[in-house]
């Protein structure tokens, strides 16, 4: 079976400059090739005669020595072993280092992906790898056996995926050999099992999509999109696969006679461009028709205008603004304010008497292929420059923003627990803008920052001293949110004995404003104490005898006299193993036993005091639900609770992200053993991929 057969993202031939980024190989004349054995040290073997010719389109002087060599050793060491498609195994390393060449990845970065899996899989040793190939390939295969081991699903073992994840995130070029390796994977996942293919698509849809985002490596990303789109989502895969189809059938072509138009303008300017159209693949395609309804010709593409220099693109730009009708609305400069992950780019749009309009990206042919290919595009960013030999330290420069932070804050972070639902947050967060403080100076932030996230992110702990905000010379709360573009001039108080409000955590978006924040309050539990009994309880206060005026869990505590309230922080319910801590006015909060602020209390000499629950079983409980967006999903959610016996108290629905919706609900059950059931429940319905006991909000009586 060829890879080109089980990858349902190309609906046909690709042509022009994006052709390069669509390689494919016929894996059944690779594996002939590949049985032929070793060969003489003279020549290159011929199974890699495809990697060495995208190879030197990037890099003409290569040395090609360590790739003849690693694949000698890989041949030798996988030789009989077999993939689940019939070739050879030895094809998956060669595919995956066929999709890294084509990038323009230098010698090293393919060495070692031609040796990927050899550690993992066979008898070599990272020792002899070490040994024969030197100390980077010997690392970045170490890095990728690494991650080989890690389960990104929601079952992962949060501090085993932390652990390689930090490992992984010291040389980018690792996580681009993992990225390559799913692809190859995808591209061939039709030999499976469906409920595999299913599991498989969901993990690369939830962890390795937005890292291949992070990287800026949209030709791994798109592809994988597609392919995941396909497994996930067959039915409304197959309808935008016909509306290609359709399109493609059509007698004119709006979209080139638009090309011609541009080339026109550019040629009696006198700018050399080169304008090409890139056809929108597949999920592309899905969220446009969503966005606009019926799709017009120029809807299925978008033009891609190449030129040599910076000031090129600016004078590209003022042509067309001026020849043709521009869509102001559409511009965007990313050229001047690159996004996170190293894109650059002008945006615009221009529009037709007729009503067409096209989307227009002008950049020069070095910002194309960063904007396909990414930190793979960078060559090897830990290589010393020639006049600043190396000192044994790693400095990666070029290193993205975002996984610098992940680095930082994930050193801050008091549990593993946190870090995972963090990360997961973190990688959710797709879009970053851009705001400037008063001296000029930047700060990337997510799409949805507030104030605090900038304290944060500009005075780290120090933030904890911030009174306020000027948001482009207005003054401003600290739950303002911020748009790309606004100027921010943070006030910090004098007084030492400033600190941060418990009620920040709910304006905090970024890891790292979170993250100090909770260690501030963990570290001051008086104060949390105190912030918390201002706060409205989370369930009703039994009276010293233990009768409830409205049940919603009977809680039995040994001290007489006291009141009793639910902790906020992990909204126990019956049957949760609890333990409790007295607090102030003869007040005792109650706790699950694994919840974080025991261990805290705990440890500051906190003395527990024995709670139990009572005979009254019903329970109220808040639930998160995150899931696809669909039509009738709400009605289908609604009815499925409604079914397992749970009363809607209140219900949010946040406005969809990416096509993600996350509802919360608060449900009061007859029976708390009922939860399980109703969680189990909630997660059947088609769409919806996830369901966890969240925090109630405090208005929740």
């Amino acid at each position: 079976m060829s890879a080109e057969a089980t990858n349902p993202a190309t609906p046909g031939p690709v042509s022009g400059p994006a052709a390069r980024w669509r390689a494919r190989i016929d894996l059944r004349r690779l594996g002939r090739a590949a049985l032929l054995g070793p060969t003489a040290r003279d020549r290159l073997p011929d199974a890699i005669g495809h990697v060495v010719d995208a190879h030197r389109a990037h890099h003409p002087s290569a040395d090609l020595d360590p790739l003849r060599r690693a694949y000698v050793l890989a041949e030798s060491s996988h030789r009989g072993q077999m993939r689940k498609s019939g070739e050879p195994y030895i094809t998956h390393p060669l595919a995956v280092t066929l999709i890294l060449a084509e990038l323009g990845a230098e010698t090293t970065t393919l060495t070692a992906s031609l040796l990927h899996d050899t550690v993992e899989d066979t008898d070599v040793t990272l020792d002899q790898v070490g040994e024969q190939f030197g100390a980077e390939v010997r690392y970045l295969v170490d890095g990728v056996t690494k991650l080989e081991k890690v389960d990104y699903g929601a079952a992962a073992e949060p501090e085993t995926f932390r652990k390689m994840l930090v490992a992984a995130g010291s040389d980018v070029r690792v996580m681009s050999i993992k990225l390559a390796d799913r692809l190859h994977n995808m591209r061939t996942l039709g030999v499976m099992r469906p409920e595999k293919q299913a599991r498989i698509a969901k993990v690369t849809r939830d962890v390795l999509i937005p890292l291949a985002e992070r990287l800026g490596v949209q030709a791994l990303k798109t592809e994988l999109e597609d392919l995941v789109f396909a497994i996930l989502h067959p039915e409304e895969y197959e309808h935008t696969r016909e509306l290609i189809v359709d399109n493609a059938s059509r007698a004119d072509d709006p979209l080139a006679e638009i090309a011609d138009e541009v080339r026109g303008v550019l040629r009696d300017a006198g700018i050399p461009a080169e304008v090409v159209i890139r056809p929108r693949h597949f999920v592309s395609v899905h969220r446009v028709a969503r966005k606009r309804g019926e799709l017009r010709g120029a809807d299925f593409g978008r033009l891609l205008v190449l030129v040599n220099e910076d000031a090129d693109c600016y004078g590209v730009l003022g042509e067309l603004h001026t020849c043709l009708t521009p869509v102001v609305s559409e511009f965007k400069d990313f050229i001047a304010v690159p996004k996170f992950n190293l894109y650059q780019s002008l945006h615009t749009a221009v529009a037709r008497a007729d009503g067409q309009v096209a989307e227009v990206l002008i950049r020069t042919h070095q910002m194309h292929k960063v904007a396909e290919a990414g930190v793979i595009a960078l060559g090897n960013p830990y290589a010393p420059a020639p006049d600043d030999p190396a000192d044994g330290e790693r400095v990666d420069p070029t290193r993205p923003g975002w996984l610098s932070r992940l680095l930082d804050w994930q050193e801050a972070a008091p549990d593993t627990d946190t870090f995972w639902s963090t990360l997961r947050e973190d990688l959710a967060q797709d879009r970053e803008i851009t705001v400037f403080r008063p001296d000029g100076g930047t700060l990337g932030l997510p799409e949805g920052a507030t104030c605090v996230d900038a304290a944060y992110a500009q005075y780290g702990e120090d933030a904890h001293a911030c009174i306020g905000a000027r948001v482009n010379g207005r003054l401003a709360t600290l739950s303002t949110v911020l748009r790309d573009g606004d100027t921010v001039q943070l006030l910090m108080g004098q007084d030492p004995a400033s600190e941060p409000s418990r009620e920040w955590l709910e304006h905090a978006h970024t890891p790292a404003a979170r993250i100090a924040i909770q260690r501030w309050l963990a570290t001051h539990p008086a104060r949390e104490e105190a912030q918390e009994s201002e706060e409205p309880s989370s369930a009703p206060r039994p009276t010293p005898e233990g009768s409830v005026a409205r049940p919603v869990a009977d809680v039995i505590v040994d001290q007489p006299g006291a009141t009793v309230r639910l902790a906020g922080c992990c909204t126990p319910v019956p049957p949760d193993e609890v333990t409790g801590f007295a607090v102030r006015g003869g007040v005792v909060t109650v706790h699950r036993v694994e919840c974080a602020a025991v261990g805290r209390m705990t440890n500051g000499g906190r003395a527990e005091v024995g709670v139990r629950w009572g005979d009254t079983t019903e329970c109220r409980v808040t639930l998160l639900a995150e899931s696809f967006g669909r039509p009738h999903l709400l009605a289908d959610l609604t009815e499925a609770m409604a079914l397992e016996g749970a009363e809607i108290v209140s219900a949010t629905i946040e406005p969809p992200t990416q096509q993600r919706v996350r509802h919360t609900y608060t449900v009061q059950l007859p029976d708390a053993a009922l939860l399980p059931a109703l969680m189990r429940a909630m997660r059947n319905v088609p769409g919806v991929y996830d369901v966890s006991r969240t925090q109630p909000h405090p208005t929740d009586t």
